[in-house]
């Protein structure tokens, strides 16, 4: 009988092991609850840390702001650059947002208050391609190159392997683990 337990424990435990780490994530623009503002300074632009960070298809952003003094503009590339207002693709002013990155490649966000846009309050995030997934009709065994900055005027975002890697490392260490049980 225990050893019945512990078997049903490890399988349970390889279960949460292998498909915990796919779960959407929810991510705090900036990484704190006041982020949403002008700059005080380049340093503390949304942009450098959205270069450190990694955004896969399914994460949400989450924006806390006042409401009522600010929103969150979803924009196409020209609108970001030139911090135009007028023509957004969705707009969010309840000061809790949330934004399913639902796609791979890069999403624009600007800032609905005026003149704070050209003050530096705008953000791109650059979503990876699930590994193993294509973005295309026609899939291609090579990756595609990473989106440069001519495309668009946000934080070059490379793919990186490691989140694979761990991902990896778990199901090695899973299936050790489960061998050494049954042996």
């Amino acid at each position: 009988m225990a050893v019945f337990s512990s078997v049903s424990s490890s399988l349970l435990l390889t279960f949460f092991l292998l498909f915990g780490l796919s779960v959407a994530r929810e991510i705090l623009v900036g990484g704190k609850t006041d982020a949403w503002r002008v700059p005080a300074s380049e340093s503390g632009a949304l942009n450098q840390w959205a270069e450190r960070s990694r955004f896969q298809v399914g994460d949400f952003l989450v924006w806390k702001y006042d409401g009522g003094k600010d929103s969150v503009l979803q924009v196409s590339r020209e609108e970001y650059v030139n911090c135009s207002i007028s023509n957004p693709i969705k707009v969010y002013s309840d000061g809790t947002t949330k934004v399913k990155l639902d796609r791979p490649g890069p999403f624009y966000f600007i800032s609905g208050a005026k003149g704070h846009c050209e003050k530096g309050q705008k953000l791109v995030v650059v979503v990876l391609t699930p590994r193993g997934r294509s973005s295309g009709i026609v899939s291609s065994p090579a990756p595609a190159p990473a989106p440069s900055l001519a495309e668009f005027d946000g934080p070059a975002v490379a793919p990186t392997s490691s989140a694979n890697a761990l991902h990896g490392g778990i199901v090695m260490v899973a299936l050790v683990a489960m061998w050494g049980i049954f042996m």
